[in-house]
């Protein structure tokens, strides 16, 4: 990959969609994570001062939040922090309140709740500015449905839509992302040790080439295309039933 023109291109790509979109910049979450890091500099350097990066710790890691905040000070990116923590567990204690899960599925619903509360506050923030909502999506995600549901996923542009998660990693160190960042396991810091590779199953490196090549252990293959048939979902607007002549 020529990391130089990809990252021009998506700079150029950024200020023509801001435009035609009629808005002011954009807002992002940044999390601590490559992805976001990548994200949050590419519109720093599209956007200059109308680029807004929320971090938006929720039962975070201090970790998560340090290397967050190196990121922002490193490229001196406009940001604020907005502590999520006390709504989390407001809500999360009356959801619960009258249906509580327990194992494995509570703990996802748990935590798909701190993904749709940065949805609203990212929304809060580019509703009161003009801006946008930029994705920290990258093409190895969106293509097994590795997001929540107007979660993360819920945002008005998508970066690094069209990046593998290899390709991601290539545009952090040519934009020379702090290499604590680079390094560190990708994590949607859900829950305390939980890591994407952990949970999905496989590596960022069999899911890349699998969709690079087509090629793969065949046990590997056969869970993302069943997590990949199971999210189409989320990558579609919700059906209409369209009633047909007659009906009405």
């Amino acid at each position: 990959m020529n990391a130089k023109a990809v990252s021009e291109y998506l700079t150029g790509w950024l200020q023509e969609e801001v435009k035609k979109a009629g808005a002011k910049g954009v807002v992002l979450g940044i999390s601590g994570g490559v992805d976001s890091a990548v994200a949050a500099v590419l519109a720093k350097e599209a956007l200059g001062e109308n680029c807004m990066g929320l971090i938006l710790p929720c039962e975070s890691s201090m970790e998560d939040r340090m290397h967050a905040q190196l990121l922002v000070d490193a490229f001196n990116i406009n940001h604020h922090i907005v502590e999520l923590t006390n709504a989390y567990q407001l809500l999360s204690t009356q959801f619960e309140s009258y249906l509580k899960v327990e194992g494995e599925k509570g703990r996802l619903l748990r935590a798909n709740i701190k993904a749709r509360l940065r949805m609203i506050t990212l929304y809060y923030s580019a509703q009161a500015r003009d801006y946008l909502v930029l994705g920290t999506s990258n093409k190895s995600e969106i293509y097994i449905g590795y997001a929540t549901k107007y979660g993360d996923s819920a945002v008005d542009l998508q970066i690094l839509g069209d990046l593998l998660k290899k390709e991601v990693y290539e545009l952090a160190h040519y934009l020379e992302i702090p290499e604590v960042i680079i390094r560190k396991p990708p994590s949607a810091g859900l829950w305390p040790g939980q890591t994407d590779e952990g949970e999905m199953g496989w590596t960022y490196e069999e899911l890349d080439a699998y969709l690079e090549t087509g090629q793969g252990r065949s046990e590997v293959i056969e869970k993302i295309e069943a997590m990949h048939r199971r999210s189409a979902h989320k990558r579609k607007i919700p059906p209409i039933a369209y009633i047909p002549p007659g009906c009405k």
